[in-house]
């Protein structure tokens, strides 16, 4: 039989490649909920309880504006969006393209993957909390709905509640209303923002520079604003996160769009502000105030489905997100669902209850929005860090730019990140506690990843060869009963003539395992999204096979699927029969069994590591034992499949001080 080289389709999420008003509608509805529901809060934190002045109010827009134009207009849909593997984005797509260079890459894309789930617990309660605290401002609720009452968090709560016992079931239904839901409120922000400038145009001279290092420079304590300011490009990342969704034309086109609605918004808010008020703010939400009362129960029902489809986007990111990092062993295995025939559209319930119980626990402990504010900023912009830290391998290796250049790129963004990072820590005071879960992520992740590297350095790899003659001995010895027609390992090993120890230990030392056939599967995880291949390697003539998948790190390891897909295209190929080899059954088109073994390892007792590699296995360990089993992750039906266990040896000693005493 001959090597056969066979790949699967490899379609992605579909064609955004060309723009049209149904691409640009998409881009719209899933990537701007979460920067589009800014003007909620970004200008209130700004002014807090401050007296009103010109320079606070104008050097306030004038720092909105660059941030926008520096963070999100330069950063990422000029420079970022040029870094699609594939077609899709995001911190472990720029991780893919990045990690051969450097043997430490992983560390920023964990600590900036941790980050970005953490933004899945605060953006709902932050966005939500803000759009229903508007409707203190309606007559007769003033007394009802006060910020960070119990009515008020209950309201959220609900509301968040909703939205996580509903993902079980997909978005296909409602996905389709996201995009004119988010049409109508960038239109209603930028018709509010409008009205108050045309009443006072000198607002626009706020656009310039010069106010907003005024207000850092001059204004006293102007500095730590910045922690406020930053709020305005906190959904940034989610525009090179979905890339892969929309496509670079349709982000940059919508961009336009919502970067003027937003810059007119917030310069409303500012000309509302300086010629209807005076004084503090005492508690008004200057967004609101700009709507007409007559509107007011409208918008903040606009508002509150915007801040909702934010939630979403921020918890469907975080399903893939972790989809990516199982796929690149920086997680450990847990159940997926699909519910939905949408391509890329997944369900992680462990992930869905995580974020939930992040989610009421953070309304809980903050209790109203304002308090959000810094743990929501401090955990964008270390996000943000991680990915101008990664860029900086990708404009370097993969790119190869002008070293001037990019030290120059990287600078002024390390400089403004920096600044605000610096702001953030600031603010958070003693309201820390939501760092125990970004802790927590980075812990489990960073334990993951580097206790597979001791593991596999440690495997014991043999050349299959050596043992072929035993092997086909075995499959031929009819006085040993029959353990599987077909007989499959999954096997770690790249080369296609070595097979782990541990593997013909199980085949031949243990209970012998007869078997027509042994397939050992090998998966590769590449860098490409959505490569989906698979390489058949006959190692011994209708005895010994190895498949080499080769599968993107957004594709679902469903092996099983994929195993008989292989077969029976190697059966209409004249590449493999299935034929019985009982012998009761030679006559009949019998379809043979198929049974996988999956070898478990646990922690021998009579390891001698040292002290970090002792804790990292340890933690390992435990977090596996929890974890989904391979048999599951891998799509394999418990009744196909034995599960064995076998103790994982690292440096143990060769000989024994043990001496046999004689009586």
């Amino acid at each position: 039989m001959p090597n056969s080289d066979t790949a699967f389709s490899t379609n992605g999420h579909g064609n955004f490649s060309k723009v049209t008003s149904a691409t640009l509608l998409v881009a719209l509805g899933i990537i701007y909920g979460d920067i589009g529901t800014s003007p909620l809060y970004v200008f209130k934190a700004i002014l807090g309880e401050r007296p009103i002045s010109n320079l606070l109010v104008y050097g306030g827009i004038s720092c909105v504006f660059w941030t926008l134009t520096l963070q999100t207009t330069f950063k990422y849909i000029i420079l970022t969006l040029q870094a699609d593997n594939k077609g899709e984005g995001g911190i472990f797509s720029l991780f893919a393209l990045v990690r051969r260079f450097g043997k430490k890459a992983y560390f920023p894309a964990i600590i900036g993957a941790a980050t970005l789930l953490a933004d899945g617990i605060i953006t709902p309660p932050i966005s939500v909390a803000s759009a229903v605290e508007g409707l203190n401002g309606v007559h007769g609720l003033e007394n009802l709905i006060v910020a960070g009452n119990n009515l008020t968090v209950g309201i959220v709560i609900g509301i968040i509640s909703l939205l996580f016992f509903f993902q079980r079931f997909g978005t296909k239904i409602v996905g389709s209303s996201f995009g004119p839901i988010m049409m109508v409120w960038f239109s209603m922000i930028l018709v509010l923002g409008l009205i108050p400038i045309i009443h006072n145009p000198a607002i626009l001279t706020a656009l310039s520079p010069h106010y907003g290092i005024e207000l850092l420079t001059q204004y006293p304590k102007g500095f730590w604003l910045l922690g406020a300011v930053f709020l305005c490009t906190t959904g940034a990342e989610a525009l090179y996160s979905d890339l892969g969704h929309c496509g670079k034309k349709n982000i940059r086109l919508t961009w336009i769009f919502v970067k003027i609605a937003l810059v007119i918004n917030y310069m409303g808010q500012g000309a509302w502000i300086l010629t209807q008020h005076t004084g503090k703010l005492n508690g008004l939400n200057p967004f609101y105030e700009l709507m007409p009362h007559w509107f007011l129960l409208s918008g903040i029902v606009i508002a509150t489905l915007a801040a909702i489809i934010a939630s979403q986007a921020l918890i469907s990111g975080s399903f893939t997100l972790i989809s990516e990092a199982i796929s690149m062993n920086l997680w450990p295995k847990v159940k997926i669902k699909f519910p939905t025939t949408i391509k890329g559209q997944i369900y992680i319930p462990s992930i869905n209850t995580t974020l939930w119980v992040g989610c009421v626990a953070m309304m809980f402990y903050f209790r109203m929005s304002e308090h959000m504010e810094a743990a929501y900023g401090f955990s964008i912009i270390i996000a943000m860090m991680m990915t101008t830290a990664l860029m900086f391998g990708y404009m370097k290796f993969v790119r190869k730019w002008n070293m001037i250049l990019i030290l120059a790129i990287i600078g002024i963004f390390f400089t403004v990140e920096t600044a605000f990072f610096v702001a953030n820590v600031a603010k958070i005071k003693q309201r820390w506690m939501f760092l125990f879960f970004e802790f927590g992520l980075v812990f489990i992740m960073y334990i993951w990843f580097n206790a597979r590297r001791i593991t596999n350095r440690y495997l014991n790899f043999v050349n299959i060869s050596k043992y072929s003659k035993d092997l086909i001995e075995l499959s031929n010895d009819k006085d040993i009963p029959k353990y599987a027609t077909h007989l499959v390992y999954l096997t770690k090993a790249n080369m296609e003539m070595q097979i782990e120890q541990r593997i013909i230990d199980s085949i031949l030392n243990k209970k012998p395992k007869r078997a027509d056939i042994y397939w050992f599967i090998h998966i590769d995880i590449t860098d490409a999204p959505y490569t989906l291949e698979y390489n058949v390697v006959e190692i011994l003539k209708d005895k010994l096979i190895r498949v080499e998948f080769r599968l993107g790190f957004r594709v679902q390891p469903r092996i099983h699927k994929f195993f008989k897909k292989v077969m029976q295209e190697m059966v209409k190929n004249c590449e493999l029969g299935f034929l019985s080899k009982y012998e009761s059954m030679k006559k009949e088109n019998f379809h043979a069994d198929i049974t996988y073994v999956i070898i478990e390892r646990f922690l021998s007792v009579e390891n001698e590591l040292p002290v970090k590699e002792d804790f990292i296995l340890d933690s390992y360990f435990s977090i596996k034992g929890i974890a989904q089993s391979d048999q599951k992750a891998y799509g394999l039906d418990s009744s196909d499949t034995i599960i064995e266990y076998s103790p994982l040896f690292i440096e143990q000693k060769d000989k024994l001080p043990l001496k046999r005493v004689l009586t």
